[in-house]
């Protein structure tokens, strides 16, 4: 069995997103809740999710609003801080992402004992955040002299709130990559968060990658999933979760009910 196969232990595995509160010191942090009212509201997101029977869950800033290429070290502590108070009542595997950094999901993952980490790990790209150039080498080498060679890597491949300044097509990148960067998991995403990819880009890559898991990383819906997953190797969800199916809501515990129902008729359960 792959790395995948064992962590997630499902076929078409759902991981679903506990979105942080804003850190301190980003735009929109509440300095009137402070940390603890970011502990307790990522705590109520957590139970819902984890009692609505989703496969996995992953801790993200996605409302540290704008994004940084290089994160303040205030936003991985204060990540660190609020995975560990969770630590006990995490029943289901979990996973970390700090965007946009790898080297700071990295070592959030490997401070926190996460399974596995999302991040953009490889390409070259024109963003909202200025001219974006991760090095996935200087990140797998850092994973493992943090001895987490163990640790599941989800490569997205095609990066939100940025277009590509490599002319290859997303299927070629997608298999240069799993060439030559080693990533457990492929990700797919749309254009910005909550937005759904492209069907054909699903297919494309998963017709180019058939030995590679190929998740769907943004806007899959309660009506849509069902035919995600006929193509799909899994995938991640937040926004549909949330109350209204609103991104920076908070997790809507019948929504997320109904939504694993769909899943679980789709997978044959």
């Amino acid at each position: 069995m792959t790395k995948f196969e064992k962590l997630f232990g499902k076929k078409k595995p759902i991981i679903a997103m506990v979105h942080l509160n804003p850190m301190p010191g980003t735009p929109l942090y509440d300095a009137e809740a402070g940390v603890e009212g970011m502990v307790e509201a990522a705590r109520r997101d957590l139970q819902y999710l984890q009692d609505a029977d989703v496969d996995a869950v992953m801790f993200g800033n996605e409302n540290d609003r704008p994004y940084e290429l290089n994160v303040d070290i205030a936003s991985t502590a204060t990540m660190a801080y609020i995975i560990g108070r969770l630590r006990p009542e995490i029943r289901k595997p979990f996973g970390v992402n700090v965007l946009w950094d790898p080297m700071s999901t990295v070592a959030l993952a490997a401070a926190t004992g996460a399974s596995f980490v999302r991040e953009i790990f490889t390409g070259t790209y024109a963003s909202d955040m200025g001219p974006w150039t991760p090095d996935a080498g200087k990140a797998l080498r850092y994973r493992n002299a943090l001895h987490r060679d163990d640790l599941v890597m989800l490569y997205n491949v095609s990066a939100e709130f940025a277009d590509s300044m490599d002319r290859r097509s997303l299927p070629d990148r997608a298999r240069s990559a799993v060439f030559s960067s080693i990533p457990d998991a492929v990700l797919v995403s749309g254009a910005i968060t909550g937005e759904a990819a492209e069907m054909s880009d699903l297919e494309a890559v998963k017709a180019k990658l058939p030995d590679t898991p190929v998740l769907a990383n943004t806007g899959v819906r309660h009506a849509t999933v069902a035919d995600i997953l006929k193509i799909a190797d899994g995938c991640i969800v937040g926004s549909s979760l949330k109350v209204d199916g609103n991104t920076w809501n908070s997790v809507d515990p019948e929504r997320a009910k109904e939504f694993m129902s769909i899943v679980k008729k789709a997978r044959g359960e």
